[in-house]
């Protein structure tokens, strides 16, 4: 049933739920390409998600002097969560970055936002992601960690789930085994349901034996696009989508612009891709998780929750980066009480 409220920045729902991310704080640097030849010759297989050394990081950026390039805050759950914000709900963020120019950036654009931002200080320099954006509008990621590395299962304290009833996990996390288990067993004491965002294929891949025993034990929401999910499975979108379900509460298989699979116990929807002019693919798949767990923390339906999901991963990719504008975003509230 619609809620009579009408959905806007400063919108409160009864009963509304508030959601904890935790990932790698990041800022994106974000440069269109021409062509693939930067990624060949530094050996970033395209729409992959590849670990770089400070070293390689700097050699990279040197390489893209020629180009112009963009700088916001980023890291997965950190764009989940920052939308999430925009659309008016109570959140936090788990984070690790360094007091320097970089984590400066992140820190503010969290903050701005009235995000709960639990930011540890690290060592190392604050990590920076670079992003590359072919014609294509696909994005490949070097991202070099940094303090992110940093953040270990001695940092996640009980107390930083008091108040909270979702905790949002970034996939790339999951290469560090023991502070994802350590954090969701922290959550799952504390009573929230658990989301997972499964990253990139590559970490799935290297990581799959992990992911599983998670899954299967310990998570309720998997998000997963279809070369995720195949990684995952071995399957293709649907049939990937019920094998996932049978292992969580709530399963999502995304299929690009065709829209998303959802799927929890005997219940299953498709819900078609908005209509949208695509420059950049960057964020879609975080602002999709934004949207659909929107409506699981407003209490609504699946497929709404589906619907909110594709409406917010459609309108991200049509801009370069991760983050919209208030502009956008007060078109995006509209758009969002009409579902809901």
């Amino acid at each position: 049933m619609r809620n009579s409220i009408i959905l806007s920045s400063n919108s409160i729902y009864k009963h509304m739920k508030k959601v904890l991310g935790i990932g790698n704080a990041l800022v994106d640097i974000l440069v269109k390409i021409d062509d693939d030849t930067i990624l060949e010759k530094y050996g970033l297989p395209k729409g992959s998600m590849q670990l770089v050394d400070k070293e390689k990081s700097k050699e990279l950026l040197g390489a893209l002097e020629q180009f112009e390039y963009d700088i916001a805050s980023g890291g997965s759950a950190a764009n989940t969560i920052n939308g999430l914000a925009n659309l008016g709900l109570s959140c936090g963020y788990i984070g690790k970055i360094k007091n320097d120019e970089y984590g400066a950036v992140f820190r503010k654009d969290m903050t701005s936002k009235g995000i709960d931002a639990i930011l540890l200080e690290g060592i190392q320099d604050t990590g920076i992601a670079i992003t590359l954006i072919t014609g294509d509008s696909q994005r490949t990621f070097a991202t070099y960690l940094g303090a992110a590395v940093e953040m270990t299962s001695d940092d996640i304290s009980d107390e930083m789930f008091d108040g909270y009833d979702i905790f949002h996990v970034e996939g790339y996390l999951v290469q560090n085994h023991d502070l994802i288990g350590t954090a969701i067993k922290k959550a799952k004491n504390h009573g929230l349901q658990v989301a997972i965002d499964l990253a990139s294929y590559n970490v799935v891949e290297s990581n799959l034996k992990f992911l599983k025993d998670l899954v299967s034990n310990d998570v309720d929401i998997v998000f997963a696009n279809e070369e995720e999910a195949k990684a995952f499975t071995g399957k293709e979108p649907e049939e990937a989508l019920h094998e996932i379900a049978g292992m969580c509460d709530i399963a999502v298989v995304k299929v690009g612009a065709k829209g998303s699979f959802v799927k929890s116990g005997d219940r299953q929807h498709f819900v078609g891709a908005i209509k949208a002019d695509p420059v950049d693919t960057t964020g879609a798949g975080d602002l999709y998780a934004a949207g659909f767990l929107y409506g699981l923390a407003t209490s609504h339906s699946l497929e709404k929750c589906a619907q909110l999901g594709s409406l917010l991963g459609g309108r991200v990719i049509e801009v370069i980066g991760p983050k919209m504008d208030d502009h956008m975003w007060s078109g995006i509230r509209k758009e969002a009480g009409k579902i809901i």
